[in-house]
C-alpha cells in the first residue's frame, strides 16, 4: 500500500528536461525527474554514520557542469574525502575562479526535489554559472534511491523517504564540513537553497542544525507539520518561496501518503515563533518581484514576519500563479542568493 502511493506521488510528476539556459515551460511543468543512468546508493543506517552505500549520480560523479558552458567554473571532480559518509557517497563541487585560499568565501549548498539529481537541479536553478559570477563555493550533493528506485532526500515523514532510514541530517552535515575542511569556508555564511524535497531537507537541515546554517531558501518545501519536531539550536533566517497554484506542494499545505505538510505561511509562521519574531502575522514587504517568464509583471510578492531578531528573518515570496515549477527567468538565481548575502550569521 506504502509503495503504491508513493507511486502515486511521482505520477503527479510530469517528466521534463531542464535543457541548459532553458527554464521548464508551460504554468505547470511538475517535478524535476532525474534524466540520467546513474544509481545512488539506497542503502540505509542511522545516526552519525547512517547514510547508504552506492555510487552518486553518473553526471556528478564525472563533474558534469550542468548546462554551463564556461570553462572558469571548476569541473566539479566528486570529493571522496576521508569521512565514511562521504566516501560512500561523493559530491561534486564548484569553485569560482576568483576564490583565494584563504579568503572567507560563502558556501551554497544546494538540494534537488524528488526524483531528480544535483545535476538537473543545477540546470533548473543555474547556480553553477551563478557561483562563479557572485565567488561563492557550491556543493552539488544527491539523495539516495528509495524502494521505487526514485531519488529523495529522507527530510520529513511528509517528503520523501516514507519509511526510508538514511540519515541524511548526518550525509550533509559531512558535506558542509568537508568544504571547510578543503576550503575557507566563512562559517557566518553557509545557506542552503533546496527544491519540493529539496526544500523540506533544507527546513529539516535548519531544524536540526541551525548552528551550522545561516540561511536557506525553500522552494516549494515546509517545514514538519509537528513544530515540535523542529528545535533549533539557534536562530536561522528562513526565506519560503512558493507559487499559489502549485498542484505538486500545495501552497495551503496538505498530505503525501496521509502525512500532514503545512502550507506556506504556516511554514513562516513556525519559523517565526522560533526565531523569536513579535509581529503576530505576515506583512507586506512592498517591492514586488519579477521572477518568472511565463507570468505578466511583477508575480512575486514579498512578505515578512516583523520584529523578528538578527539571524532570524522569516520571510515568504509567494509566487501569485505560480506553479510547483515555475518558469523562473534569469533574475531568479541572483535574486535568491542576494537575499542570502543579505542575511548572514551575526
Amino acid at each position: 500500500m506504502r509503495s503504491a502511493m508513493k507511486r502515486a506521488l511521482w505520477l503527479v510528476v510530469p517528466f521534463f528536461f531542464a535543457c541548459p539556459g532553458v527554464n521548464p515551460v508551460g504554468n505547470d511543468a511538475g517535478s524535476i525527474v532525474n534524466t540520467g543512468g546513474g544509481t545512488a546508493g539506497g542503502g540505509t543506517g542511522g545516526g552519525a554514520t547512517g547514510g547508504g552505500g552506492g555510487s552518486a549520480d553518473a553526471s556528478v560523479d564525472a563533474g558534469t557542469d550542468a548546462g554551463v558552458a564556461d570553462a572558469g567554473i571548476d569541473a566539479g571532480t566528486p570529493d571522496a574525502g576521508t569521512d565514511p559518509l562521504i566516501i560512500a557517497r561523493p559530491f561534486a563541487e564548484r569553485v569560482p575562479v576568483s576564490y583565494v585560499p584563504g579568503t572567507p568565501t560563502p558556501l551554497v549548498v544546494l538540494l534537488h526535489g524528488y526524483t531528480a539529481t544535483a545535476a538537473t537541479q543545477d540546470a533548473y536553478f543555474q547556480l553553477s554559472a551563478l557561483a562563479q559570477s557572485r565567488g561563492f563555493l557550491l556543493a552539488l550533493p544527491d539523495g539516495t534511491r528509495d524502494s521505487s528506485a526514485q531519488q529523495f532526500w529522507n527530510a520529513t515523514n511528509a517528503c520523501c523517504g516514507f519509511g526510508e532510514t538514511v540519515d541524511d541530517v548526518a550525509y550533509l552535515t559531512a558535506v558542509i564540513e568537508d568544504m571547510k575542511k578543503r576550503f575557507t569556508v566563512d562559517p557566518k555564511r553557509i545557506f542552503l537553497i533546496g527544491h519540493s524535497n529539496g526544500g523540506f531537507m533544507s527546513h529539516r537541515m535548519a531544524c536540526d542544525r541551525a548552528g551550522l546554517i545561516a540561511g536557506i531558501v525553500s522552494l516549494a518545501g515546509a517545514v514538519w507539520n509537528d513544530a515540535s519536531l523542529c528545535m533549533p539550536s539557534e536562530r536561522v533566517n528562513i526565506l519560503q518561496v512558493h507559487g499559489t497554484i502549485d498542484a505538486v506542494i500545495a501552497y495551503a499545505g496538505g498530505a503525501n501518503v496521509g502525512n500532514v505538510y503545512p502550507g506556506a505561511e504556516t511554514t513562516v509562521q513556525t519559523w517565526a515563533t522560533k526565531n523569536g519574531c513579535t509581529g503576530s502575522m505576515l506583512t507586506p514587504i512592498g517591492g514586488d518581484l519579477d521572477l518568472t517568464s511565463s507570468l505578466i509583471g511583477d508575480d512575486t510578492s514579498r512578505l515578512q514576519f516583523t520584529g523578528c531578531p538578527t539571524g532570524g528573518s522569516a520571510e515568504l515570496w509567494r509566487i501569485n500563479g505560480g506553479s510547483h515549477v515555475p518558469a523562473f527567468n534569469s533574475t531568479w538565481g541572483d535574486t535568491a542568493y542576494t537575499w542570502l548575502m543579505a542575511h548572514p550569521k551575526p
